[in-house]
């Protein structure tokens, strides 16, 4: 079982930077693909950026630019640095795991994100 722990979560104004850090458990972070979704109220969740054990990146195009998606394998966590935040961004956001071997998906709590205008 993978426990995803998210932080860096808060409110900031727009134009504003923060950090998401997702701190995971077990011994499987290294060899699969995590990264983050976000839901804002109202709407479906959507992918963010991911990042695959290689280091290769994906982003959302409304983020490109803006969002970094890195990870650090020793530590077993994934951050999200967001800069140039905008209103629109405004959401919760979720770290997740993606376990290719068992096609199993693990999700972290959430962690909000407010940029205020």
């Amino acid at each position: 079982q993978v426990q995803l722990v998210e932080s860096g979560g808060g409110l900031v104004q727009a134009g504003g930077s923060l950090r998401l850090s997702c701190a995971a458990s077990g011994s499987i972070f290294s060899i699969n693909v995590v990264g983050w979704y976000r839901q804002a109220p109202g709407k479906q969740r959507d992918l963010v950026a991911s990042i695959t054990p290689g280091g290769n990146r994906r982003y959302a195009d409304s983020v490109k630019g803006r969002f970094t998606i890195s990870r650090d394998n020793a530590k077993n966590t994934v951050y999200l640095q967001m800069n140039s935040l905008e209103p629109e961004d405004t959401a919760v956001y979720y770290c997740y795991l993606k376990n290719v071997r068992t096609d199993t998906t693990y999700w972290g709590q959430g962690t909000q994100v407010t940029v205020s205008s």
